[in-house]
């Protein structure tokens, strides 16, 4: 018997289980930014380590700041490195367009999170458990879902990143619930799936676009889903 909920953030809540990567990729494709998937790549991997190491995204950074910094270290990489020979009108302008592109998309994904989080939560209490920059608070208000969640566990206020069960273990103590009472809902199976069950959970995997063509074995998580609303119909 499911008793509370913890859910992911990126990736499950603003991008229907499609990897962040996949989306910038194509939005770079659509706003014709002349670069290769894999100088994008690079570029990505580039731009999530130095945001890992450095205390660049301050605590009251939205999630368009956030968004717009994290573009501007990628596309600065294209640009140091020789991938992309912009000159500072056609990097803002792309920068722009890519930033406006992604945004729109994440709020209407996230406008449907939304009325399925606030049908769950009539029911159930949920806390946010997310590898995130010390700003996901501000992120929440801005989309409205800060009054969703009774708690949040975040990794770079707690010092415990996924794939670490531990991260799990602190949500399960913010609902005050055994483990197996608990279904945690993410969209990576390295990060979110197998550590939830290591921590004791139940899982449900939000599959969508990975980052890359793995597969697993959807026999492990105890239920798989392709839209938040699944969580509702059963």
């Amino acid at each position: 018997m499911i008793k509370g909920y913890i859910f992911d953030y990126g990736g499950t809540l603003d991008t229907a289980g499609c990897h962040w990567g996949k989306l910038l990729w194509r939005a770079y494709q659509k706003h014709q930014v002349p670069v290769t998937e894999e100088q994008f790549r690079d570029a990505y991997v580039y731009a999530e380590r130095t945001l890992g190491r450095n205390p660049i995204i301050q605590p009251h950074y939205n999630f368009h700041t956030t968004l717009s910094v994290k573009l501007r270290l990628e596309m600065e990489y294209l640009c140091q490195n020789g991938f992309w020979g912009a000159d500072e009108a056609m990097f803002n302008e792309k920068h722009e367009a890519v930033l406006n592109e992604l945004y729109a998309q994440v709020k209407e994904t996230t406008r449907h999170s939304r009325e399925v989080l606030e049908q769950l939560h009539q029911t159930y209490p949920m806390v946010l458990v997310s590898n995130f920059y010390g700003n996901i608070h501000e992120v929440l208000v801005e989309f409205g879902l800060d009054h969703l969640f009774q708690d949040v566990v975040e990794s770079a206020v707690v010092g415990i990143r996924k794939p670490d069960h531990r991260i799990f273990a602190l949500g399960v103590e913010k609902l005050g619930l055994k483990p197996k009472e608990v279904m945690v809902v993410g969209d990576s199976f390295y990060k979110d799936i197998e550590p939830a069950i290591k921590a004791g959970c139940k899982a449900a995997w939000f599959k969508g676009e990975g980052w890359t063509d793995a597969t697993y074995d959807e026999s492990i998580p105890d239920k798989v889903i392709t839209d938040l609303a699944q969580l509702i119909e059963g």
